[in-house]
């Protein structure tokens, strides 16, 4: 059957507003929803997760991208907030385990480092960091709803008070708690099933509420042509190695690949040194 580009745009349409009934915030693509503009709702989060209860934001983003260092791996935060202290918290939602490897959390801590240390400020100057991985499944399988892990002084047996935090929080756990209450919310496809009024309300706007959908429905279309970018950019990063293992200047290979030179340069640059 020939689909015409209405018929097209109209089936993928109706694909996301089925997908949008399914979501819930344990989806990265809700979650980007939920927190994007509504401060409140993270700070509610963040307050229930690190048990600070005064705990008051001043900004938060979603899909914060974060790079320095040429060559080196971006990473792009769900949502990056500050508190009031100047802390700084990424807030990851992890469905599979793999996702949550350690060496991940270790590597979002060191970006966020870089991220937040200017080059003539002094390295007591770094503020506090959170990385806190909300994980579908018990990721440690002990049935803890937090687990936190920070450096330590081995031989003392004392924190090495640098500043640095990972939280994993059990996306299985439930109880009248309000960490297991919120656990119980982030897991639902319903407002009405929500325990936290904050929560419930934006879950119905994007759910129910033409506009909401409307936004919903872009944050998908966007996640597509990311995907699409991301996809054709690492076609041409590869074709770019191996044209450049076969002897092609650099302008050679831009031309061919339709790329610029600078960004060629970028995807060579550690292979050529």
């Amino acid at each position: 059957m020939n689909w015409s580009d209405a018929e097209k745009k109209e089936k993928r349409h109706q694909e996301d507003l089925d997908r949008l009934r399914s979501f819930r915030p344990m989806d990265d693509t809700f979650m980007r929803g939920l927190f994007k503009e509504n401060l409140p709702l993270a700070e509610l989060v963040l307050r229930i997760i690190t048990g600070k209860p005064d705990l008051i934001l001043t900004k938060c983003e979603t899909q914060a991208d974060m790079k320095r260092v040429t060559g080196a791996r971006s990473i792009c935060l769900d949502a990056y907030a500050t508190d009031s202290a100047g802390k700084k918290y990424d807030i990851e939602v992890q469905r599979a385990d793999n996702g949550a490897d350690p060496h991940r959390a270790r590597y979002h801590s060191s970006v966020m480092d870089v991220e937040n240390l200017d080059e003539k400020q002094d390295y007591k100057e770094l503020p506090d960091t959170y990385i806190i991985f909300i994980t579908e499944n018990d990721y440690y399988k002990a049935g803890e709803p937090v687990y936190t892990i920070q450096n330590m002084n081995l031989t003392l047996n004392r924190p090495f008070n640098d500043g640095a935090h990972i939280l994993y929080v059990n996306g299985e756990y439930r109880d009248d708690s309000e960490i297991g209450r919120l656990m119980h919310d982030f897991n639902c496809t319903s407002a009405d099933e929500m325990n936290f009024e904050l929560l419930a309300e934006r879950t119905r706007y994007l759910k129910e509420n033409p506009k909401g959908v409307s936004e919903m429905c872009k944050v998908m279309e966007d996640l597509r042509v990311e995907s699409y970018t991301e996809g054709r950019e690492e076609q041409a990063r590869m074709m770019a190695q191996k044209l450049y293992r076969k002897g092609y200047s650099i302008e050679e290979i831009a031309d061919m690949v339709e790329y610029s030179t600078e960004k060629v340069e970028e995807w060579l640059t550690p292979k050529a040194g």
